[in-house]
């Protein structure tokens, strides 16, 4: 079976071995991941200076990524002028580099260091909803230390699944399956409604985030940062057909630099209702609370206003002042 067929059959459910990676065009990925991994065992905080210097490289190396990522801090805060855009743009992108470091220990970390690293509150909200008979679904963004501090939830609790989408790139897709093996111990396709239902009737706990630009059965146009987006809603369908519980999360790093917060909310009171919309919008607006506490950390390198219906246009096309930075 050709490596392209070995995606293909297991892109949803099994692993693909590694060593089925080895031609050419892998090579450079790998050498980064050997390097990653050498420098993994750093001291935390000498990791995370390299990760902003990485960062940097990334802001400059990356012109289309940099201007998707300054058009949404344009229309999310257009109370900052263009010195206070850039100022922030420059550390999100420290901020990503960051978190392709924190990434590197969501995969290697040991558990008794990780435990250092992330404090945890309200776990006894997710066991209380547990005990009671309800999946859960632990409800977050997009941000930079989910993957790392949702391997310290699951130490405390069971983690069954977290909903996935697909790479491209299938070495990266592998690597980041095997990476989440530490936050969950499957995971499911966005897609893939059905059998997260079936899996929350049965009591599991998922991990689900619904913040990115979505145009299909469950979507609707709701505001993000008082800017309409298309918008996901099967949230409400899932919790409404499962009667799972459903807990929203956010990760954050400390302001002293020496390590994670990470808080999970009480199981959300009145949801879902009979209305979607409203439903999603009220996630946005919790993640908005939690987003201008630390824009930097949450992730503006996707297109999250794109495939508005008319009059809206795109705000991502032929923004040349977007590309400063």
């Amino acid at each position: 079976m050709s490596l392209i067929n070995d995606v293909n059959a297991n892109k949803d459910s099994a692993d693909i071995p590694l060593y089925r990676f080895w031609q050419p065009r892998f090579w450079l990925l790998w050498a980064g991941v050997l390097i990653l991994r050498i420098l993994a065992f750093l001291p935390y905080r000498q990791q995370m200076h390299l990760g902003r210097a990485l960062g940097r490289i990334l802001c400059r190396v990356l012109p289309e990524r940099r201007k998707i990522a300054a058009v949404n801090l344009r229309l999310c805060f257009p109370d900052l002028d263009d010195t206070e855009i850039r100022k922030l743009l420059r550390k999100h992108f420290e901020s990503l580099g960051m978190g392709v470091f924190e990434l590197a220990l969501a995969w290697w970390l040991s558990d008794d260091k990780l435990v250092e690293l992330v404090q945890l509150s309200g776990l006894q909200n997710i066991q209380k909803s547990l005990r009671n008979g309800h999946g859960v679904v632990i409800c977050s963004g997009h941000f930079s230390a989910t993957e790392l501090t949702g391997r310290a939830v699951r130490l405390n609790v069971p983690i069954d699944a977290a909903v996935y989408r697909p790479m491209r790139n299938p070495l990266v897709d592998q690597l980041v399956r095997r990476g989440r093996g530490g936050a969950a111990e499957n995971l499911i396709t966005k897609d893939d409604v059905r059998k997260m239902i079936r899996d929350l009737k049965a009591g599991s706990t998922i991990w689900y985030a619904s913040d990115q630009s979505y145009i299909g059965k469950y979507s609707a146009l709701v505001t993000f940062f008082d800017e309409p987006a298309m918008t996901n809603t099967a949230l409400t369908h899932i919790a409404r057909l499962s009667e799972a519980a459903v807990h929203f999360y956010v990760p954050r790093r400390l302001a002293d630099g020496a390590g994670y917060s990470a808080e999970i909310y009480p199981a959300l009171h009145n949801f879902p209702t009979d209305d979607p919309a409203a439903d999603a919008l009220r996630i946005n607006k919790l993640l908005e609370k939690n987003i201008r506490l630390a824009p930097d950390e949450y992730y503006w390198i996707h297109r999250r206003f794109k495939g508005r219906p008319e009059p809206f246009p795109d705000p991502y096309m032929n923004s040349n002042k977007a590309n400063s930075g």
